[in-house]
């Protein structure tokens, strides 16, 4: 056991750094000096929700160093640089088997908790409750083997964290459940972090069209410098008109935001056979789709996390980066310390970030 910093959640929009007690890792887990985290609509929800297991340590975009590993663990050791993946999974049912990790229902029983059903963290002699198995607002975060994934040492911390969750999920969203193609069309909606991994991956394919949909001025002009061919601001132009002038109709379209206008209009702005991929959101209300487009042949895939299967794709995307083919850190807009969590969730709520981390100094724990 020691003692590091986290960010407590004790209610609604309540939260202090405080000192809390980590355990050590049990078998199958990790110890992980957290470097930086990325801050997610997903932790400003919980932050903000009634519904929320209180009192709680969020964060889930997490990447540092790892400290110590417990017993059985093979694919990391200590000094190794890793990415943690937001989606705690069993290894063992018919979808991790099958390499869809991110259909595993293990995660819905570990809300508050590790995967065996006990917590690490914990005050006073209190318990604390855990963020998807990794709570990494914190200095360090004890963490499920299979959600530590090894990075090259010389990508930053910050750009680790971006590859965590939300630009993944809009990574995978265009190269594993759409696979986009050179010279084919796409429209984005929502340039926030999900948003712009579409827009970034559309461009490391050489997509012919690549239309960003938004309604923040300089997150538009940000989706240009990164390879966006075309932007509308969706607060002065019909998005769906103003793509059916430039294309006749997307072969595909990311919605990025999960609202019910948005999901509309991602499946409006599709031509004959287009595909809309749709980032759904648990708080999003019912939506009306129009029947009638069904009937020139267009599909509808609900985007979960990109369908990453987190060993593949963060190194694969880690690379890209390397190389020069994602410009991630073109769209980490603020950065931030661990006291100035509520202003980081205010801009996000905003509208003011495109992806913002929370930065650790070394041994901060």
């Amino acid at each position: 056991m020691r003692e590091i910093e986290a960010a407590v959640v004790r209610g609604p929009k309540e939260h202090a750094v405080e000192t809390v007690t980590l355990d050590d890792p049990e078998p199958g887990e990790v110890l992980v000096d957290v470097r930086a985290t990325g801050v997610c609509h997903t932790d400003y929800h919980a932050y903000t929700s009634d519904d929320t297991d209180f009192p709680v340590v969020l964060g889930h975009e997490g990447a540092g160093v790892v400290e110590a590993v417990g017993d059985g663990v093979s694919t990391v050791e200590a000094g190794d640089h890793v990415v943690l993946w937001v989606l705690p999974s069993c290894g063992d049912c018919e979808y991790c088997r099958g390499g869809r990790p991110y259909l595993c229902q293990a995660r819905r029983e570990t809300r508050g908790r590790m995967m065996d059903g006990t917590r690490r963290l914990g005050q006073d002699g209190e318990p604390l409750n855990h963020f998807y198995a990794q709570s990494s607002f914190a200095s360090m975060a004890v963490v499920p083997e299979r959600q530590v994934v090894p990075v090259p040492d010389d990508v930053p911390f910050e750009v680790g964290a971006l590859l965590g969750c939300g630009v993944t999920t809009g990574l995978g969203a265009v190269s594993n459940i759409t696979d986009v193609d050179s010279g084919e069309s796409v429209a984005v909606f929502g340039c926030g972090g999900v948003g712009a991994g579409a827009v970034l991956a559309a461009n490391a394919v050489s997509a012919g069209t690549i239309i960003a949909v938004d309604l923040d001025a300089d997150t538009l002009e940000t989706m240009a410098e990164i390879g966006a061919t075309h932007t509308v601001n969706a607060g002065e132009a019909d998005p769906v008109a103003e793509i059916e002038a430039l294309t006749g109709g997307v072969e595909y379209a990311f919605e990025c935001i999960g609202t019910p206008q948005t999901v509309q209009q991602a499946i409006a702005s599709l031509g004959p056979g287009g595909t809309a991929a749709i980032t759904g959101t648990s708080s999003t209300p019912p939506v009306e789709i129009d029947l009638g487009r069904f009937t020139k042949g267009i599909s509808v895939v609900g985007n979960i996390v990109g369908f990453t299967q987190p060993r593949v794709d963060i190194p694969r995307y880690a690379t890209m980066y390397q190389n020069g083919d994602l410009d991630l850190d073109a769209i980490l807009t603020r950065r931030y310390e661990l006291d100035d969590l509520d202003e980081a969730f205010a801009a996000l709520d905003a509208g003011e970030v495109i992806r913002s981390v929370v930065r650790f100094d070394e041994g901060a724990h």
